[in-house]
């Protein structure tokens, strides 16, 4: 249960409360981890956690939410939790977040550039397919 998984990571790591301010860390850290910043386009954020030491995020917001990324005609939903491990260039065992492929929700795992000069975002999900996209569909 990602919860729990939360609790393990809670200690040492920074945590903010409160939309503004959860949307903003998160925007901060996608730019750091030079990752597109509309690649976690939540809403009412009620907390964000980072623990830097582990590289492990956390996300909780008051309800999911579905989106859609309209340059690539994509739907993704977003738990009320979504979380992962992080490094640079990379979102890695992602739990909450989903794609719609015709008609089946299949969970998102990986989210990667291949490598740094890469234009493309690949994503990976739990049945081990991949596809890669332009990285300015996911831009603000």
């Amino acid at each position: 249960m990602a919860s729990q998984t939360i609790e393990n990571f809670r200690a040492g790591a920074e945590v903010v409360n409160g939309d503004e301010l959860c949307r903003k860390k998160s925007v901060e850290l996608l730019e750091e981890l030079c990752l597109p910043k509309g690649l976690l386009p939540l809403e009412d954020i009620e907390e964000f956690g980072y623990n830097r030491e582990a590289g492990f995020i956390w996300l909780i917001q008051k309800k999911k939410k579905e989106h859609v990324f309209k340059q690539i005609k994509r739907h993704v939903s977003y738990a009320q939790e979504v979380t992962g491990f992080v490094e640079k260039y990379k979102l890695k065992k992602l739990t909450g977040v989903k794609t719609k492929e015709l008609l089946l929700w299949l969970s998102v795992v990986d989210v990667y550039f291949e490598s740094p000069t890469s234009e493309k975002l690949t994503f990976k999900t739990g049945t081990g397919l991949s596809d890669s996209f332009p990285a300015s569909a996911f831009e603000l």
